[in-house]
């Protein structure tokens, strides 16, 4: 009985440790193969769409998939498909010469939905089975049925987005110039296209709402992988240096993340200026992944991205849209003291500074945030917890008789400022995630908002209520004026002040925010809405 007793506690934990350690095991395996392989694996436990293993052809609901080519294969087929399959080629292997084409690259089954046949314009993919290919640059799909030998030796036209891919051709023939130490790249261009401009696509996966990892992959697929960064990997600094082997003035760059995934790319710009850099500056665009996207609905990119528009056509807005400027302004901050002798804070400036309530509520969503990082990671959570924090000073009003404890300055003269709570300083149209705050309810005239006219919008604002009624177009801001200086003197206490979402805590001081620099930026009309039109 002691025996049997034994017996029936011990085996099943003996069982559970052996199936735990095969398991680990064979994770350490796969993790091994991930690291030497020049695929970009990634495991998932189900599969999006009926995927079939590229190796036996057998249906799998999980595997891994390659975020490059878009090969999907078993987890027992994923040492041998990794020996047998060719990854996307970021660079042409050197064949004795220049090279201004080169042929498909195909990989059988697992189609795109609802993708045509390039041979018959039939819908492929539609068998229950592994069937069909895919050229994994130029993105055509052929029958089983239509594929001949002369497609596989074709050159291939990179497809709809030729025009923003790098081509492999042309980074294999740059590497030889840098190799016989020439530079003169702009020889090179004639091997792509007249109105070739490559898109260099910097992904924040930590912003917002988590998408960016999902939006890596699906740029990699349509893109040459080496124009896709992951900014929690490498800097924009780094990434940015691309540009240098790319033809002056053609390139753009597409920002995944918020407004301040935004800035940061904008100041490793600023850098290739001091650098001398200035004709490899490229233009960006924003696909909005952060919370409040100010920057991104201002240039008609939208308040936010949530996967409702393929990525394919973000990559055509990106190709249609127009090149403009904006104003960057550096904002001083001079503690106050006899013997204060540390050097002036100095920020960059994109959207808007502010002191008062809204300050407030993102230095206590910040404070927040950096205890539990985990709760942050939905857009709806963040604005709830926007709100709460919002309602709460309706209440508690810690930033009442700011009147009395500031002075302002536009242009170097001196303003009376009314009974206020808030000063908003506004270099673009837009603030608190989608509110035009100069503009308020549109009943009253006023001079237009612009964002590259060199002059700042001073607002003022009564507390978090009268914030949230300008936000539903019920009240209209205290409009202080327009200015290309501004200057305020906190005299007394501290109070909490942002720029661009970044708050702190500040005592008496004199802040001055003054013009920087120029960034070219792209607008996309298409995202206007009837307050943009009306303005």
């Amino acid at each position: 009985l002691v025996f049997w007793t034994l017996c029936s506690v011990i085996l099943p934990v003996l069982i559970t440790l052996w199936c735990s350690f095969q398991r680990s095991r064979r994770q350490g395996l796969i993790r091994d193969i991930f690291r030497k392989s020049k695929h970009d694996w990634h495991y998932t436990d189900l599969f999006g769409q009926p995927s079939y293993c590229c190796v036996c052809a057998q249906h799998i609901l999980q595997g891994a998939f390659c975020n490059c080519c878009g090969l999907r294969v078993s987890e027992g087929c994923l040492k041998k498909a990794d020996q047998l399959f060719l990854c996307k080629e970021i660079m042409m292997r050197s064949g004795g010469g220049a090279h201004s084409s080169m042929p498909h690259h195909w990989i059988r089954g697992n189609v795109p939905l609802c993708s045509c046949c390039m041979i018959c314009k039939q819908l492929c993919g539609t068998q229950p089975k592994l069937c069909d290919y895919r050229c994994v640059w130029c993105q055509h799909t052929v029958h089983d049925d239509c594929m001949v030998d002369c497609l596989k030796t074709e050159e291939c036209t990179l497809g709809e987005f030729r025009d923003l891919i790098i081509p492999p051709y042309y980074l294999s023939t740059i590497n030889q110039m840098r190799k016989d130490k020439r530079t003169s790249y702009e020889k090179v261009v004639p091997y792509c296209r007249k109105h070739w401009m490559p898109v260099i696509v910097l992904a924040n996966t930590r912003s917002g709402n988590n998408m960016g990892e999902t939006l890596l992959g699906e740029f990699k697929i349509l893109l040459n992988p080496v124009q896709v960064f992951d900014l929690s990997k490498i800097t924009p600094t780094k990434a940015l240096q691309l540009c240098t082997l790319l033809p002056c003035n053609a390139v753009r760059v597409l920002v995944c993340g918020g407004d301040g995934t935004v800035g940061w790319v904008l100041d490793a710009i600023d850098e290739m200026k001091i650098k001398g850099q200035e004709r490899f500056i490229p233009q960006v665009a924003i696909l909005p992944l952060g919370t409040g996207n100010d920057l991104s609905n201002s240039l008609g990119w939208g308040a936010g991205y949530a996967g409702e528009v393929p990525v394919e056509q973000i990559l055509r807005n990106v190709m249609e849209a127009d090149g403009i400027k904006l104003d960057r302004w550096k904002v001083q901050v001079t503690n106050k003291g006899y013997y204060n002798l540390r050097k002036p804070k100095v920020f960059t400036m994109n959207n808007y500074f502010s002191i008062g309530p809204d300050a407030l509520m993102a230095l206590n969503f910040h404070a927040h945030r950096e205890k539990t990082p985990s709760l942050f990671s939905s857009r709806i959570i963040n604005k709830a917890v926007y709100f709460f924090y919002g309602t709460k000073d309706c209440l508690v009003q810690e930033c009442k008789d700011l009147n009395k404890k500031i002075e302002l300055e536009l242009d170097g003269e001196r303003i009376e400022l009314p009974n206020l709570e808030g000063i908003i300083v506004l270099n673009i149209g837009y603030w608190g995630g989608g509110c035009r705050l100069w503009e308020g309810m549109g009943d009253e005239p006023y001079p237009l908002a612009r964002h590259d006219d060199g002059l700042l919008e001073v607002v003022g604002v009564h507390g978090s209520f009268h914030c949230a009624q300008i936000q539903v177009k019920l009240a209209n801001p205290v409009r202080l004026g327009q200015a290309h200086t501004v200057r305020l003197i906190l005299k007394s206490s501290k109070m909490p002040m942002q720029v661009d979402g970044e708050p702190w805590a500040q005592g008496p001081c004199t802040v001055t925010i003054t013009h920087k620099t120029h960034a070219l930026m792209l607008y996309h009309s298409g995202e206007q809405t009837d307050d943009d039109a009306s303005s």
